[in-house]
């Protein structure tokens, strides 16, 4: 399909689609007036004083039924938004709360005690501190170890004679 085809079918959806869209503004309206015609019929305010007087209190309780019916709806959207609010916390509560993976922070110990105590207070985590101090034992080898490798070589090799004189 070649994009002119393409760009006149587009067009042509286009205009079915707002001329839908006309119908169904005007078909609305026109529902709207039908259900005021019937349920608010236009007064007739061509009788005397006590006509009006009547017209007046049947608009009054029009309006006080009207108030009524609103008050109950309200009402029962309250009870079913409370018990939805209900339900949500019982599927929270059944689900369990997960815990979120924790990130790693490069943050030193002092950081950390002074962003949670507050800047007033300076605590110094000197960990090192309170360690107990334990002398270190050196071992002293002699020095003859180190010594001449001439040496250990014939003081093997004594070794080695007193074991075949055996």
């Amino acid at each position: 399909m070649t994009s002119s085809r393409r760009h006149h079918l587009k067009s042509l959806v286009l205009q079915i689609a707002a001329n839908w869209l006309e119908q169904e503004v005007k078909e609305a309206a026109a529902a709207k007036e039908a259900y005021l015609a019937e349920k608010c019929p236009t007064p007739d305010l061509s009788g005397d004083h006590a006509a009006l007087a009547e017209v007046c209190k049947m608009l009054h309780h029009a309006t006080d039924q009207i108030d009524e019916d609103r008050y109950d709806t309200e009402a029962k959207v309250a009870k079913t938004q409370k018990e939805i609010d209900d339900l949500k916390l019982k599927v929270v509560e059944l689900a369990g709360v997960k815990k979120p993976a924790l990130k790693k922070v490069r943050m030193s110990a002092d950081a950390m005690l002074k962003a949670l105590l507050g800047s007033k207070h300076t605590v110094n985590m000197d960990l090192r501190a309170n360690l107990k101090q334990v002398k270190k034992e050196v071992k002293e080898e002699p020095a003859e170890a180190v010594g001449d490798w001439r040496k250990n070589i014939e003081d093997k090799a004594d070794r080695k004679k007193m074991f075949e004189t055996s």
